[in-house]
């Protein structure tokens, strides 16, 4: 089942009376409780590809649908919102009460969702995310980690079946970082549509596929092995590999008999000490 697609997609900004095209006629296909990843170096077009997924952005030229329905339609606003949620890449700017389960409230209440039903939600999202016991907690006095749990929460409050992230880790340490993506990771498990946009190469190679985008284009697509593998051309688009792929590449160049698209440190060990 096809959860959003996007046909010959093009997006411009206005600026000074002047149109600046970002987007230029891009074609993708997401399926119901896949896990996509989106690369990209900055100035790619990557977040507002997000943007206009997620129906943020009305398309300027071609289409994109959400669960089939046309996200230049006002009539379907609505009803996309509660389809796709969006997490952003700061979260200070997502959270809105100063008490946490007020802030997931936020966008129930928006929806017109009854009391009870808000605080069973409440209750049930606060689960999903491992944080339970910080309900009656003030936002502000939360790690950086445990602030995007928080607002991946008030998302999964509303119920939506497309979870989009733009870069949602950048701004985290190493802890925070595997605390969201563990969280996403779990989310995906139970059957949740995910695409993640970011710049972390590991958060890729959990993903079933990657998309990379240069230049406003996808420029490369396929399972995490299949793209990293391709090392010199994601040099060429100023993208890394994971460490694991690039130490595998250097001993293959130096003799060694191993293969190219390995992804985890674990799996490197494996092969250098079976």
């Amino acid at each position: 089942m096809e959860m959003l697609k996007a046909t010959d997609l093009h997006y411009s900004y206005e600026e000074d009376e002047q149109s600046c095209e970002v987007l230029h006629g891009i074609d993708l296909c997401v399926k119901k409780g896949e896990f996509v990843c989106i690369l990209g170096h900055n100035g790619s077009g990557k977040s507002t590809l997000a943007k206009v997924l997620g129906g943020f952005f009305a398309p300027t030229g071609g289409k994109v649908e959400v669960c089939g329905m046309d996200t230049s339609l006002q009539e379907n606003f609505k009803a996309i919102r509660q389809k796709a949620g969006m997490v952003f890449q700061n979260p200070d700017n997502q959270l809105v009460a100063t008490i946490v389960e007020d802030d997931i409230a936020f966008g129930m209440e928006n929806l017109g969702v009854p009391r009870e039903e808000m605080l069973e939600r409440i209750s049930e999202v606060l689960g999903t995310v491992g944080m339970s016991e910080f309900r009656n907690s003030a936002p502000h006095k939360l790690s950086g980690g445990q602030k995007q749990r928080i607002a991946i929460a008030g998302v999964l409050a509303m119920r939506p079946e497309i979870l989009i992230l733009d870069e949602p880790t950048a701004m985290l340490d190493p802890k925070g970082r595997q605390e969201v993506i563990s969280s996403v990771k779990e989310l995906n498990g139970q059957g949740m549509t995910v695409i993640n946009i970011t710049h972390f190469m590991e958060e890729a190679v959990l993903a079933d596929r990657v998309l990379v985008v240069s230049e406003g284009r996808i420029v490369l697509e396929g399972t995490p092995r299949e793209v990293f593998s391709k090392e010199e051309t994601m040099r060429e688009l100023a993208l890394d590999v994971p460490q694991a792929t690039s130490l595998a590449h250097r001993l293959s160049e130096h003799g060694a008999s191993i293969a190219t698209d390995i992804l985890t440190i674990e799996e490197l060990a494996e092969v250098i000490c079976p």
